[in-house]
């Protein structure tokens, strides 16, 4: 791996650790301003905080070799569902965070694919 592309994982990697750890703790401690989505789009309490665990533990996932990529591929399928509901129920511009955090965890993927032997 370049040096160049190991900086950018590293980064990636650091950052998407800081953004869903940061995350999944707020709604694990019931920040009620992180479960109003949930509530708008009807789904139930606890599915907010079944989201924070997984953020948690994708943010934890993610510096795991062999686990590496199936944290972000999880964690690339709840940015697709945050994306969703700010395009559908929010303001569009709000999406930027999740598209950002999604770009950060496709540059994982793609660089721990050439680094797992499986």
């Amino acid at each position: 791996m370049s040096d160049i592309r190991k900086y950018a994982m590293y980064a990636s990697l650091g950052l998407a650790t800081v953004g869903f750890a940061a995350a999944g703790m707020g709604k694990l401690a019931g920040v009620e301003q992180l479960h109003m989505s949930f509530a708008a789009m009807g789904l139930p309490i606890w599915f907010g905080y079944f989201i924070g665990a997984c953020e948690l533990a994708g943010a934890i996932g993610i510096w795991i070799k062999q686990l590496s990529i199936s944290a972000a591929s999880g964690l690339l399928l709840i940015m697709a569902g945050a994306a969703y509901f700010h395009v559908v129920y929010d303001a569009v511009a709000n999406a930027i965070p999740a598209v950002i955090l999604a770009l950060f965890l496709i540059n994982i993927i793609v660089n721990r694919r050439r680094d797992v032997v499986i």
